[in-house]
């Protein structure tokens, strides 16, 4: 995706709508607690908002004519197109924002968010991946 383009509206939607569960997941707890806890509460707060949360899952590797199942999680994935990685570290390391990319990439999906909750500002913390192709 180029700049300027956009994603489909029912991706956009749901990320919006993380986007906005994160910030009331964030606003009752603030900083602090362990990546578990805010991906619990993140997915639960997802799910009465009416999405499909799925949380850990697995990502098989395919090499040649040999498939993995060891390593790779997803955190989240919500609706089925949008891939959540959560964190909870002082600062973002870029290579983060590549995993997402490569879950999106072995998922076949356009869009990842990757939030960390270790922030005084939640906005601060959100970083949106988009897989171009």
């Amino acid at each position: 995706m180029g700049f300027g383009e956009s994603l489909p509206a029912e991706i956009e939607a749901a990320a919006a709508d993380i986007v906005d569960a994160a910030y009331q997941v964030h606003l009752k707890f603030g900083p602090g607690l362990l990546e578990t806890i805010y991906e619990v509460c993140l997915a639960a707060e997802l799910a009465k908002r009416g999405h499909e949360v799925l949380r850990q899952v697995r990502v098989p590797i395919v090499y040649g004519n040999l498939e993995f199942d060891e390593g790779f999680r997803i955190d989240l994935l919500v609706d089925g197109c949008v891939i959540v990685e959560v964190k909870a570290v002082e600062s973002l390391n870029p290579i983060y924002a590549q995993q997402v990319k490569t879950y999106l990439k072995l998922k076949g999906l356009k869009l990842g968010l990757l939030i960390n909750f270790n922030v005084g500002i939640i906005k601060d913390g959100i970083k949106r991946v988009i897989l171009s192709k």
